[in-house]
């Protein structure tokens, strides 16, 4: 009989012992990036930390129409002569990272730029937010003549460097703050050649192919790196609302913003629209992703 319960007692203890050998046995779980913080690579005038998956392809316009000031007369800006267009491709060549070319109306600049995710946001806060670099240099266009009768090619150079914090609460808010550093090699009478801002934005998903968003990119009155003692010539906030819409493979954006153009350190240094003023303009983007693998 005291066989019989060894051999009894062995037997239930045989399956619990598997039992906690197959738990230990279990790779733990890596904890993954959250889902969909941003759909897109921009949000208005400003960039996410979003980068697509490692060779894909992306095609957007950008165009903002003229000031909305003069009411009905040019039904709010939409036939003004004053609208600007952006076209741009980016690329990316290896996990996180984005290279691209823009080539804009305004003063036909040309940029190179390149984005990098830092660090992903992950679901189970091992990571509680994402940060992100983007920085580009841009060429200016224009002729000659523009910049005088003795000048370099470097003269027509531009630099722009950001620093992006963002994270995503819950399912419905995405929030980022940046920091940004532009300079000018040239730049007009009595305008800086280097400005810092600081700016806000995010999205609110309303459902999953609509959501809201805002934009406000202020740039800092900085007397320490002003070349002017007297600061009377300082660029006004970019601020921006908006509504982005989604299908399979495009990301539309609508907006009004008081920015005239799309390059960030253009918009750092020389905005001089004040949305105080109404001087405020409606602009789409439009992305088209292309996956190769």
């Amino acid at each position: 009989m005291k066989k019989i319960f060894i051999l009894l007692s062995l037997l239930l203890l045989l399956p619990q012992a598997y039992g906690q050998g197959e738990e230990l046995s279990k790779p733990v779980e890596k904890d993954q990036p959250v889902i969909e913080p941003f759909l897109s690579g921009y949000i208005i005038d400003n960039q996410t930390t979003f980068v697509p998956v490692k060779k894909t392809f992306e095609f957007m316009i950008q165009h903002k129409f003229g000031n909305m000031d003069n009411g009905i007369q040019d039904v709010f800006g939409i036939y003004s002569p004053g609208a600007f267009i952006r076209t741009g491709i980016n690329y990316v060549p290896i996990k996180n990272m984005q290279v691209g070319y823009g080539l804009h109306l305004q003063r036909m600049y040309s940029d190179f730029s390149l984005k990098y995710t830092i660090l992903e946001q992950t679901r189970r806060n091992s990571i509680p937010v994402a940060v992100g670099f983007y920085g580009n240099a841009a060429i200016d266009g224009r002729e000659g003549e523009v910049f005088g009768t003795e000048y370099e090619f470097s003269d027509r150079m531009s630099y722009f460097a950001q620093l992006i914090v963002g994270r995503k609460f819950g399912e419905v808010a995405s929030i980022q703050a940046n920091a940004s550093f532009s300079h000018y090699n040239a730049t007009e009478a009595g305008v800086d050649h280097d400005k810092i801002a600081v700016g806000i934005n995010g999205r609110f998903t309303l459902n999953y192919k609509h959501a809201l968003m805002f934009q406000c990119d202020v740039p800092l009155e900085l007397k320490d790196i002003s070349e002017h003692t007297e600061m009377d010539n300082q660029p006004y906030p970019n601020i921006g609302f908006g509504w982005e819409m989604r299908t399979s493979a495009h990301v539309f954006q609508l907006y009004i913003t008081s920015s005239q153009g799309f390059l960030p350190q253009h918009n750092m240094l020389f905005n001089r629209n004040s949305i105080r003023d109404g001087e405020i303009r409606f602009g789409f983007t439009i992305t088209r992703l292309y996956n190769f693998f």
